[in-house]
């Protein structure tokens, strides 16, 4: 099997994680239990590579993971499920939807997750 593409944030604190709001999202990540999914925003200087090797990944069968460090220093990863590229007044910025393997510290509190409607 190929090896997955990693996106690495090497300088800059933990992604800041928010609750998904998008149904296509979940319907990506369906599965025997709730996916813990969320966006972050990354301001990048590279986002056209970066998504190019994304989207080079997916077109090859092959996932793409965010790499970072958490809150508590430790290193984790969150497949990529959806990415797309924008500009804010600061510079271009990569929105990421992502798959993580525990609800975000940040989050554990909020109910959004949990808000799913038929």
């Amino acid at each position: 099997m190929s090896e997955s593409e990693k996106i690495t944030i090497v300088e800059g604190p933990t992604p800041d994680f928010e609750p998904n709001s998008e149904p296509c999202i979940l319907a990506m990540s369906e599965g025997p239990e709730i996916p813990y999914t969320t966006r972050c925003i990354l301001r990048t200087f590279n986002g056209d590579d970066l998504l190019d090797r994304c989207r080079t990944a997916w077109k090859q069968g092959r996932a793409a993971y965010l790499e970072f460090t958490n809150l508590s220093g430790i290193p984790e990863e969150a497949l990529i499920l959806a990415a797309r590229l924008g500009e804010v007044e600061a510079g271009e910025v990569l929105n990421l939807w992502l798959r993580l393997e525990n609800w975000p510290s940040e989050l554990s509190d909020t109910d959004d997750y949990l808000d799913i409607e038929p």
